[in-house]
């Protein structure tokens, strides 16, 4: 990995989860900045200048492939779905949408952290 600290947008609604994955992607050494909802994840996003965006794809106000596709289009960011939904539908539409990696929930921490890791290195 690097020594550099990765800047991580999490957008994700179960507040419970977003604070745990947080602490965990902050004890190793990421910075962490949580939105709850489609629409807040997507200004913050493309007000802020982060890394890597990881995003839910069932999030309330606008849900994740719509805010992958308008960040995609805006910016050159690296972008990971999360999704309770694991079937190859799910996963194709957010590629489609311009998504570098999509993973199921539930997850480990520490996978997601280094697909975050290789879709930044991938975005480069």
């Amino acid at each position: 990995m690097t020594d550099r600290v990765l800047a991580i947008l999490l957008v994700e609604d179960d507040v419970r989860l977003a604070q745990l994955t947080a602490r965990y992607f902050s004890a190793h050494g990421a910075h962490v900045t949580i939105a709850s909802d489609g629409i807040a994840g997507q200004e913050e996003a493309l007000r802020g200048a982060y890394d890597c965006v990881v995003l839910d794809v069932q999030l309330p106000r606008r849900d994740g492939i719509t805010v992958c596709r308008a960040l995609r289009a805006a910016k050159d960011v690296a972008i990971v779905i999360v999704s309770a939904h694991g079937d190859e539908m799910t996963r194709t539409r957010g590629l489609e949408a311009g998504a570098d990696d999509v993973v199921a929930k539930p997850f480990s921490p520490r996978e997601l952290l280094m697909r975050i890791h290789a879709s930044v290195r991938h975005s480069r």
